[in-house]
């Protein structure tokens, strides 16, 4: 069996997080290295690589997400805006093999971001 990645171990409660959210389908917690003032990340429990490992009966558990993810954004106070962004393989900037949205705001965010 392969080796847990750390958002595995956060769901499986192995390692802490400072979780803001959760669900029978989900998990919202602070990133640990933030990129603005709010860093929100928001996974799926279900064990889902990136967005190109998506299939098509997910897009039930993606609906939820993005409605957990303007719930978030409104529970933490990001009434001026916010960016949700998602990366996709090591070209796209994902780190971490399991599907994640972060959730940034707090300031104004700049485009292009990179």
């Amino acid at each position: 069996m392969p080796e847990q990645n750390v958002f595995q171990k956060i769901i499986a409660g192995e390692i802490p997080a400072d979780i803001v959210y959760e669900d029978s389908k989900c998990l919202a917690f602070h990133d640990i290295a933030p990129q603005a003032p709010t860093h929100i990340l928001v996974i799926p429990r279900k064990p889902i690589r990136s967005v190109a490992d998506l299939e098509d009966e997910d897009g039930p558990l993606i609906a939820h997400l993005w409605s957990v993810i303007r719930m978030v954004a409104d529970r933490v106070g990001l009434r001026n805006g916010y960016r949700v962004v998602v990366n996709c393989g090591s070209d796209g900037g994902q780190e971490v093999d399991h599907l994640h949205y972060h959730l940034l705001g707090g300031r104004a965010l700049k485009w292009p971001p990179g």
